[in-house]
């Protein structure tokens, strides 16, 4: 039996326990794992992350394995398709939002020559580690996060609030919020 102490977030769910021990926290220099969160983050605006947890493996099919190219380049036909796929969330705005998106990321990656850099330009380049003390002392939103979220509305992107950048920035590792007690909070 796995005895590890983790985030109190976590419970005994296999799927959040896998998230939070390979995942969460960890940083990320790749642009596809970038525009994965980036869209599985606002699909998840309104829900539970083990919906979309859940989903992942639909999302990646629907979603071209998150390949922003090809993601920027679905057309109507293809949206409504997507939005009669029971394997994802069918929110029209939430799939047509990752469309548009798709395409600012692929301005974002012209501009800075990576999304990558420009995401982690909001941290100085290194994660901020924070050990907040329990679930409760986590945060849903920072200066950076803002920052992040006005910076990516700007450039035309949507499901992009500071809340939804701060998840990313947690999942991508620009941020890393495991409580103190929980065995990646020694890591550095």
């Amino acid at each position: 039996m796995d005895r590890k102490k983790r985030c109190g977030w976590v419970g005994d769910d296999p799927l959040y326990i896998r998230y939070h021990d390979e995942e969460w926290g960890r940083p990320v220099h790749d642009d596809r794992t970038h525009f994965e969160f980036l869209i599985l983050e606002g699909a998840q605006a309104g829900l539970s992350w083990s919906t979309i947890l859940r989903k992942r493996d639909n999302y990646r099919r629907a979603f071209d394995r998150f390949d922003p190219a090809k993601v920027a380049r679905f057309r109507p036909a293809r949206i409504e398709a997507l939005l009669r796929d029971p394997g994802i969330v069918r929110n029209r705005a939430k799939v047509t939002s990752a469309v548009e998106n798709a395409r600012a990321f692929l301005e974002v990656q012209r501009e800075h020559g990576s999304f990558d850099e420009f995401a982690w330009g909001f941290v100085g380049g290194k994660p901020i580690r924070r050990r907040p003390r329990s679930v409760r002392d986590i945060r849903a939103t920072s200066p950076e996060s803002d920052a992040f979220s006005k910076a990516l509305k700007e450039r035309g992107f949507r499901f992009v609030g500071s809340t939804i950048c701060y998840a990313h920035m947690q999942a991508c590792g620009l941020v890393d919020d495991h409580v103190q007690g929980c065995f990646l909070a020694k890591r550095r």
